[in-house]
This record gives structure tokens, C-alpha cells and sequence, in this order.
């Protein structure tokens, strides 16, 4: 498959970015080194280039009932200028993807826009319109992934790096955006999509703007350059899902309530996989996506085994890292329901060696 390349290659190449592929796009990975990105989205601000996510707008008198029936969330909750996280399912209540789900301002063009993770756009602009289809609804469906560039200002500086950037008589709406939240605002001139939302655990902005001024947009912001590496660490610290790691349909299906994100299926509204999921509700679940941390020296990497005292395998780590805001090492993995709690002693077998590690509650930091 040709590879996919974002608007501001050209920039992350002249700034020594190296990259890698993800989701079909090869996207940068670090700038200056992980640690360094990390410490500034933790501490100041960094922006990232994420125009590798995909971008489909719904609308049309049924575009909330497409969304309602497509995503385990209560869309009907949001007003205009509102978002929420959601899975999309089958009818298995399995998990195709995680998205936002943003109720578009009035003054924007669509109705809604949903964000599939890299290289879903395709698959989930497919879905969309099947299903329309299927149920007669009139909503139109436009994949806008290559016409959207997004960026993601993150940190504790990010609102005055914003302020910086955006119109004068826009300031005091920034300010007063609330999280999960979004908001039309002209950045260094051009007219974006604004959002209070991110994957850091920070506050930040994420920032959609038409693919052709996105060189423009990134350069209103002096301040650190991150790569997907940094964005895995900083994810990882706060629990948060990676598609095709922490949940795959096809190698490693799980549901919702598995990944530990069952407050985001409100069973009281219609959507595939709904019936499937008041089931898994009501039985529970053999398995659940837990954190631990390596008691002794050691990263814990996708794909490990973890083991219990007596040397038997009960699971896998599906993400893992050295955390470097807690200079420990640290994972996710799903384990039997019995290891859930914190403090259980397990292992980890680090390149065939088993490794003592503790189980921990999530988030590991505290956002």
C-alpha cells in the first residue's frame, strides 16, 4: 500500500525528524529524543503533528441517529460545541475503534465529526455508509481525512501558546472552552476547528485545519516538536488505549468493558453490539486490561508474557514502556479479573528472563 504523508513532512524533515509508519502513514516519530518531548508536554508545551488520524463528518436531518446507532456513547447528550469518547463495536460488542465524537459548533459546515484512529478512515467512511444505507437514513458522509491537517498543542502552557496565536476578540472563548469542548477560532489566520481535548492527560488544544494551511498554523507555535514516541509514553502513563495494541478485532478482541472503558457505553441507547454488551455487563468479564510496573530492572514490551509466581502464563503485555515521568518501568496487560487489584505480584519474562512486577491501578499518574 502507498504510504500516506502528512502536509508537514516537508517541516518534520528539515527539523531532523525521524519516521516511521503508522496506520499506512509515515509519520515523525521523535525530533530531539523521547524523553526530551515527554518532559515538555509534561512540564511547558509540545505539539504534535496527528494528521494521520482520520477525519469524517456526518449531517443531514438523521446524521444523530447514524451516530447514535454507530457509537456506544449518548450522542443526544451533546450540544453543538461538545464532544465525547466513544467505542465503535460489532454486533459482538467487540471493538472496532476508538474515536471523538464531536457535535460540530453551529457555524461549522457539517453537523458532526468523528475521528477513526490512522488508517480506519477508509474502513469506518465504508461502515458509515453501509449502515446508512442499510436503515434508510438520510445523512451524508464525507471521509475529509485528506483534506484536514491536526495538530495537538499539549501541556500545561498550552492555553497561553494558543492565546498567542489566535485573534484578539477569540482570546476570552479559549480561555473559557471547558474540556471536551470545541469552538471555531482563527489561528495565526486561518480558520480551525479548536477542541479542549488531547492524548497527553495534560490540558491542550487539538487543532483541525484545512491541509493546505497547515505549515502556516504549525508555525505560530515555538515550542517543542514531539514524535509519536513521545505520544506512546505520555499515553501510556495515563492508561490510555492504543488501536491495534490494546485492542485489535481481528488478533485481539476485546470489549469495552475488558478495556476498562465501559463508561462509554450507555446501554440505555440503541447501537451495534448494544444486546451483546448488556450481556457482558450483567456476567462480567474473565479478563480486564491492567496496569503493572517491573520490580526489577527491565522494560516490559508488546507482546511479553506474564506469568504468575509459579511460572504459568496468564496474559500479555499490550503496551509497555520505561515511564519517564516516574523513571519506572510500566505496561498494560489483560489479566484474569483475580490480578485486577493493586499490589498483586506477577511476572514479567524480559527477553526470556522473569522479571517481578506488581500490579497497579490506572492512571499511573495522577491528571
Amino acid at each position: 500500500m502507498t504510504e500516506r504523508t502528512p502536509p508537514l513532512h516537508g517541516i518534520h524533515e528539515d527539523r531532523g525528524a525521524t519516521f516511521t509508519d503508522f496506520g499506512g502513514w509515515e509519520m515523525p516519530v521523535e525530533f530531539d529524543s523521547i524523553r526530551t518531548e515527554h518532559a515538555a508536554v509534561r512540564d511547558s508545551a509540545g505539539i504534535f503533528d496527528v494528521s494521520h488520524m482520520g477525519e469524517i463528518e456526518v449531517s443531514g436531518p438523521d446524521a444523530e441517529r447514524l451516530m447514535q446507532r454507530l457509537t456506544t456513547n449518548d450522542v443526544t447528550a451533546l450540544d453543538p460545541g461538545e464532544a465525547q469518547y466513544a467505542m465503535i463495536t460489532d454486533d459482538d460488542g467487540i471493538i472496532l475503534d476508538d474515536t471523538v465524537v464531536y457535535d460540530l459548533p453551529d457555524d461549522r459546515p457539517a453537523d458532526f465529526l468523528f475521528i477513526p484512529n490512522a488508517g480506519h478512515d477508509g474502513q469506518m467512511y465504508d461502515r458509515w455508509v453501509t449502515h446508512r444505507d442499510e436503515w434508510g437514513l438520510d445523512a451524508t458522509v464525507e471521509n475529509r481525512t485528506d483534506d484536514y491537517a491536526m495538530l495537538a498543542l499539549q501541556g500545561p502552557e498550552a492555553e497561553e501558546r494558543l492565546l498567542d496565536a489566535v485573534a484578539d476578540d477569540q482570546r476570552t472563548a479559549i480561555c473559557d472552552l471547558s474540556r471536551f469542548s470545541t469552538m471555531t477560532a482563527t489561528v495565526g489566520g486561518v480558520d480551525a476547528l479548536v477542541a479542549r481535548t488531547g492524548y497527553t492527560g495534560e490540558d491542550g488544544f487539538e487543532l483541525i485545519v484545512p491541509w493546505d494551511e497547515a505549515v502556516r498554523v504549525w508555525r505560530q507555535f515555538d515550542c517543542q516538536a514531539c514524535g509519536l514516541g513521545a505520544r506512546d509514553t505520555l499515553r501510556i502513563e495515563m492508561g490510555f488505549l492504543l488501536s491495534g495494541q490494546d485492542f485489535d478485532p481481528e488478533d485481539d478482541p476485546r470489549n469495552p468493558y475488558e478495556a476498562g472503558v465501559g463508561f462509554t457505553v450507555k446501554l440505555d441507547t440503541e447501537f451495534v453490539g448494544r444486546d451483546a454488551l448488556e450481556g457482558v455487563e450483567a456476567q462480567g468479564v474473565e479478563e480486564k486490561l491492567t496496569g503493572f510496573r517491573l520490580v526489577d530492572r527491565g522494560v516490559p514490551r508488546e507482546g511479553y508474557v506474564v506469568q504468575d509466581l509459579d511460572g504459568e502464563p496468564i496474559g500479555e503485555v499490550t503496551s509497555g514502556t520505561m515511564s519517564p515521568t516516574l523513571n519506572k518501568p510500566i505496561g498494560l496487560a489483560y489479566l484474569p479479573v483475580e490480578y485486577r487489584s493493586p499490589g498483586v505480584n506477577v511476572q514479567v519474562v524480559v527477553r526470556g528472563e522473569p522479571k517481578k512486577a506488581q500490579t497497579q491501578a490506572l492512571p499511573f499518574l495522577d491528571r
